[in-house]
């Protein structure tokens, strides 16, 4: 099933986040009760992550590559991850993340010039 969320970013822009239990059902279920969610956002390289979130999850169905445009929970860190280009580790046309994560969904919005100017430690909303 679909769930769409939004990422509320003050003062800058709302972005419509796609989430598909196919690929986690428990972390996207997971994911889905603990909103509507405040959390701090900081970067990696073309990633956004949050701080540590009340999201409890192993990992399920993991993958040490993601693809452009992909959310997923690290839980290593707890974290919600917005893949919107290459992280530091990744080699050239790879988008890796520090660890393997659960894939939960997609970024819906197509212009993600603007994801590189959110500032670290920023407050954001996730919300249904």
């Amino acid at each position: 099933m679909i769930h769409r969320v939004t990422l509320n970013i003050p003062k800058i822009k709302t972005i419509d986040l796609e989430l598909d239990d196919k690929l986690a059902p428990k972390t996207v279920s997971s994911f889905l009760k603990c909103l509507p969610l405040d959390v701090a956002i900081n970067s990696w390289g073309e990633e956004l992550y949050t701080n540590e979130t009340t999201i409890t999850v192993d990992l399920e169905n993991a993958k040490p590559l993601v693809d452009l445009m992909d959310i997923a929970y690290w839980s290593t860190g707890k974290a919600i991850c917005l893949f919107f280009g290459s992280t530091p580790i990744g080699k050239k046309g790879e988008i890796k993340p520090y660890s393997p994560v659960n894939v939960i969904g997609k970024i819906k919005n197509t212009d993600k010039k603007f994801l590189k100017n959110v500032p670290d430690g920023m407050m954001v909303n996730f919300n249904l």
